[in-house]
């Protein structure tokens, strides 16, 4: 396997794996996503796509970050009030559940409202995490056309949604 170029093909996607699940950019958790890549590599079988591997291996890790953290944070609160009081603020209340629930309908929404040709650059580039060089292949035109796609889309999308920026 030629890890430097598993890491340019999967760089974006990895970051993207771990905004998602922690909410937050961590480069120590892509570290460590490169280690296990690199660390299994030989375990890695050529059933699925080299990808959907590096993706379970990303979003395996982010959760494993997350249970590992919520632990220490519960530990530390048993033994100080201060830190429980402190978890009680961060805690996400129902309220705060449900507008985010519905932001993220109407974005889904007015993503859905695209013209197909921007919502599949829209999906591949900034969803899924794909380079503009990929999504042009992808999509079978010039990068350049991908980018003249994808802006048009963020200014529709900026449109529709103003009043959530």
């Amino acid at each position: 396997m030629d890890f430097n170029k598993i890491i340019k093909n999967n760089k974006h996607n990895i970051k993207n794996i771990i905004r998602a699940v922690t909410k937050e950019d961590n480069e120590d958790l892509e570290q460590e996503v490169y280690f296990k890549i690199w660390r299994n590599s030989e375990k890695y079988e050529e059933k699925g796509s080299i990808k959907s591997w590096i993706s379970a291996i990303t979003k395996n890790t982010a959760l494993d970050y997350l249970k590992s953290s919520y632990y220490k944070v519960f530990r530390v609160a048993q033994t100080d009030d201060e830190s429980l009081s402190n978890i009680k603020d961060k805690k996400i209340t129902p309220e705060t559940n449900t507008i985010n629930l519905e932001r993220q309908k109407r974005i889904i929404n007015a993503i859905n409202h695209l013209k197909p040709k921007f919502r599949q650059a829209v999906m591949l580039c900034e969803i899924e995490g794909y380079t503009y060089e990929q999504c042009a292949k992808k999509l079978k035109c010039p990068t350049g056309t991908v980018k003249s796609r994808i802006f048009n889309a963020k200014k529709e999308l900026a449109k529709e949604l103003e009043d959530l920026l």
